[in-house]
């Protein structure tokens, strides 16, 4: 989780990411002001945070 807080956007609930198996990508709750959707976990300048094995494919 310590690679993940370092190279993830600041406004992103790091405490509800999970690992999606479908995609290799992590992805958190985003809890809006009208619903609560998952959305993925991103880096600062905008690119999905993905398991290696899924960048390379």
């Amino acid at each position: 989780m310590t690679q993940l807080s370092a190279m993830a956007a600041p406004y992103q609930d790091l405490q509800s990411v999970r690992l999606r198996p479908e995609d290799g990508c992590y992805w958190y709750r985003h809890v809006g002001p009208v619903e609560t959707t998952l959305l993925p976990l991103r880096t600062a300048d905008g690119r999905p945070i993905c398991t290696q094995r899924v960048a390379e494919a």
